[in-house]
């Protein structure tokens, strides 16, 4: 098949899924007899990157694969499409959520160690609910706590690919810091 028509084909594919594509989701878009191989696709992908870079779209790789989306600059204006407000979480909601991605595996005791207050159930069913947050295991010890960390939804909402991807967190070196902070 026409390399130029592969291309037609997978970028057609990209634009229309209603999800990002991996790309084994785009190698099983071809019959065994005109199937391009991995690395072809791998190319070809990387040459709709580069012709999309003058777009106000951009294809991006994130965690679950690749998805056409709107240029971080022109966010504000697209966003006006949408009626909906983004929804507005509680501090110990975001905690949470910033502690399973930093600290995974991760147990609710843990959490609630770290924060120095008890974390709610609705939080962590609401975590749940997101799909940002699964249960990776158990933890060997009396009770066996559940074991907590982020998911490939929650990466992809992030636009990250890996959790390599999350910005660092600021380290603290003296407790007085945190109080002086806590004082302006």
């Amino acid at each position: 098949m026409d390399r130029g028509f592969l291309k037609k084909i997978i970028e057609a594919a990209l634009l229309t899924a209603n999800r990002p594509l991996s790309i084994f989701q785009i190698h099983s878009l071809f019959y065994e007899d005109i199937c391009p191989s991995f690395e072809e696709i791998q190319s070809i992908i990387q040459e709709l990157i580069t012709d999309w870079e003058s777009r106000s779209v951009e294809l991006k790789e994130i965690n679950s694969g690749y998805r056409f989306q709107v240029r971080q600059e022109f966010a504000p204006w697209i966003a006006r499409l949408w009626e909906e407000k983004p929804p507005r979480y509680s501090r110990a909601f975001l905690e949470t959520l910033a502690l399973i991605a930093y600290r995974q595996p991760i147990t609710r005791g843990e959490i609630e160690q770290i924060r120095g207050v008890a974390t709610s159930s609705g939080i962590i069913r609401a975590l749940h609910e997101q799909e940002w947050i699964k249960i990776l295991g158990h933890k060997e010890v009396p009770g066996r706590p559940a074991l907590y960390g982020t998911t490939s939804k929650f990466l992809d909402q992030l636009n990250l690919k890996n959790l390599d991807e999350l910005p660092p967190l600021k380290e603290i070196t003296n407790v007085n810091e945190i109080k002086t902070e806590q004082k302006l």
